[in-house]
């Protein structure tokens, strides 16, 4: 089988655009780390509240609104020059696969499995990590519009999905083993077993965004569980150790699921899949000659 094709103007990405396009990437990054992080280091505890209710209600607009205007950058990014990285028909093709996860991530699952996991890993597996970020952002975004749920939760899920996309991106340097390239099935298996440690890895990322504002101390404490939550000042020990235990008695056996569900999509359609976007990527590239 054939490699991924990386779409392209030009064999190589000018290095303005790389820098650029890079810059982009790390910043979202950044900025998503720090969202989900900052209330473990405010001088004072967060107002508390209950999971999904107003957590991070005074930050969530202003993080989406970061999270749209960095892809729209990304994909300019990508597009000014004659050394960007998308022309308009792959900028099609990523409006045609964010329209199709958004659908994906309606369909019910078992406990926390959803298919809107599968595309941004396969996508960014063969169109590279800004493609599957912005796959995954924006299909999660566009879901949320059309049904899945609007709130302060929005950002974060964004936030994470892209990161699902563009660290799949990274996968594509095991194309370079001649075992992998001439074994499907074996590039495959790897690629579900990467979609089960997602599935995992994004509760265990998701479960933060409210873990800091769920209960007070003194309420905590009422209910004889202040040693599954987090109290201002703890020593960063500590509060690793409250978040595994909270993790593992209410969200493990959920996000297990997921896992199970992510590990059997990708072994069952991820062959043909990858077929299809490599024969897309392979129509779509093109060089510009002198």
């Amino acid at each position: 089988m054939t490699g991924c094709t990386r779409p392209h103007r030009s064999r190589t990405l000018s290095f303005t655009s790389r820098v650029l396009n890079s810059s982009i990437l790390a910043l979202v990054s950044l900025i998503g780390i720090s969202a989900f992080l900052y209330p473990f280091f405010q001088p004072q505890a967060p107002s508390t509240a209950a999971p999904g209710g107003s957590a991070h209600a005074q930050d969530a607009l202003l993080m989406f609104i970061i999270l749209i205007a960095l892809s729209l950058g990304a994909v300019l990014s990508n597009m000014v020059g004659s050394g960007g990285g998308l022309n308009a028909k792959m900028v099609a093709t990523l409006g045609v696969l964010t329209a199709a996860n958004a659908i994906l991530r309606a369909i019910p699952g078992p406990a926390g499995f959803s298919a809107v996991f599968a595309l941004p890993i396969l996508a960014g597996y063969c169109y590279g990590p800004t493609f599957g970020y912005l796959l995954g952002t924006l299909s999660i975004a566009v879901s949320a519009m059309i049904g899945a749920g609007i709130g302060p939760w929005l950002p974060y899920q964004m936030f994470t999905i892209g990161w699902v996309g563009l660290t799949s991106g990274w996968l594509a340097a095991i194309r370079r083993i001649p075992f992998v390239r001439h074994h499907p099935r074996v590039e495959i298996a790897i690629l579900a077993l990467w979609g089960s440690l997602w599935g995992m890895a994004f509760g265990i990322i998701m479960n933060i965004w409210f873990w800091p504002f769920v209960f007070s101390p003194a309420q905590s404490m009422r209910m004889g569980t202040s040693g599954l939550y987090w109290q201002h000042g703890m020593a960063p020990l500590e509060i690793l150790k409250r978040y595994t235990a909270f993790y593992l008695v209410t969200s493990s056996w959920w996000d297990a699921a997921r896992a199970i569900g992510n590990a059997l999509l990708i072994a069952f359609l991820g062959l043909p899949v990858l077929r299809l976007l490599r024969r897309f990527g392979r129509r779509f590239t093109f060089e510009l000659r002198d």
